[in-house]
């Protein structure tokens, strides 16, 4: 039961500063808050910026000093403005003007003047033509964003030639773009929760479970959405074990994704997951897909075996809960433990249906997987 169909969704040199003809302005003192800023903030300051405590409630002020200052600059200096930044511990606020005679406004409010070449209205249009670039073009290229400081815009890729046919392909002005070869690789950190859909091209499943395997993170859905080396989106993943027809299992490593012990229940609430041991006959059970939600029956039979057009499935357990195509690898969980993923069935959630689930203990086993549980 997986779905089939379209997704729905996605001029002069690089900066010329003057700065250094012109004598740096001292940034005013910064003004204190009406409330001093939270523990839990400057605590983290603390640790993640290795600064002390007096240090982050002084880059704190500065920070809220510098957004006033930027919003009135902004406004002032209109068409010639270039866009802010702080310097590295915050203690100056620097700002772009393409006009060297409003230096004197910019000094007046405790920032210091950076004359340069381009607007950010101009940077802002060369980053629109790269956003609207054909796909293909952009497809290698990691990102690309407005970089103030050197008054550009830097495109990020794996190999030179990648970010030049952005370049290209968008029609920009060379002068204003530089390319930034990168080993980095953005992806979407994204928590997976069973019941939430995922995309292996134009088609769709449902998330079964949670799982690890050492510290990879990933999920466990139905064999028959992907075979082994298949790519996902939403979260971003790899089939890295596929067995159907005989079973209906599989497993997708999601790297970077954060699995979490949860099934998408009602009204989006989440069902938390704290084991998988297997209900009896007569159990009520419930199951999440991305189609139908959340839907609930009783389990009728275990170790059933079921002929699909594709060959015979054996050892799936039979429920009355109802489900439709795209729920196919979604949670079937009974109180709160995990109990299977959707396989396929009969009927529909209008008038009623049977469906059936592969038991999650077996590719767990298999694959060497942990079930994550809360």
């Amino acid at each position: 039961m997986f779905s089939r169909g379209p997704l729905l969704a996605g001029a002069a040199t690089v900066a010329l500063y003057l700065a250094a003809s012109v004598t740096p302005a001292t940034a005013a003192p910064a003004p204190l808050s009406p409330k001093p800023p939270s523990p839990v903030i400057v605590d983290a300051l603390q640790r993640d910026l290795g600064l002390t405590a007096e240090q982050a409630v002084a880059r704190l002020a500065n920070e809220e000093r510098a957004m006033a200052t930027e919003s009135t600059l902004s406004g002032t200096l209109g068409g010639k403005y270039a866009g802010a930044w702080l310097n590295g511990d915050a203690s100056q606020l620097l700002v772009g003007t393409s006009d060297a005679t409003t230096a004197d406004a910019i000094r007046a409010q405790g920032a210091q003047p950076v004359i340069v070449s381009r607007t950010l209205e101009q940077l802002n249009a060369v980053k629109d033509r790269l956003d609207q670039a054909p796909a293909r073009a952009k497809a290698g290229a990691s990102l690309w964003y407005v970089d103030l400081p050197t008054n550009s815009v830097v495109v990020q890729a794996a190999q030179q030639a990648g970010g030049e046919a952005l370049i290209a392909a968008a029609g920009v002005d060379k002068d204003a773009v530089r390319v930034a070869v990168t080993a980095e690789r953005p992806q979407p950190f994204i928590d997976i929760i069973g019941g939430n859909p995922f995309y292996i091209g134009s088609s769709r499943c449902s998330i079964g479970f949670s799982v690890t395997k050492g510290s990879t993170p990933g999920f466990v859905t139905a064999g028959h959405c992907g075979r082994r080396g298949a790519t996902t989106t939403n979260p971003t993943g790899t089939f890295q074990g596929s067995s159907f027809p005989g079973n209906d299992y599989a497993w997708v490593a999601a790297p970077g994704n954060t699995p979490r012990p949860w099934v998408k229940g009602s009204g989006g609430a989440n069902v938390i997951v704290r084991g998988s041991t297997q209900a009896v006959v007569g159990s009520s059970i419930c199951r999440s897909g991305s189609t139908t939600g959340w839907r609930c029956g009783t389990i009728q039979q275990h170790n059933a075996s079921v002929t699909y057009p594709q060959g015979t499935v054996s050892g799936l357990t039979r429920t009355s809960a109802c489900a439709q195509p795209g729920d196919s690898g979604g949670s079937f969980i009974s109180g709160s433990q995990a109990q299977g993923t959707t396989s396929g069935g009969s009927g529909n959630c209008t008038s009623g249906g049977t469906t059936y689930h592969q038991p999650v203990n077996e590719p767990l086993s298999v694959y060497g997987l942990t079930l994550t549980v809360g």
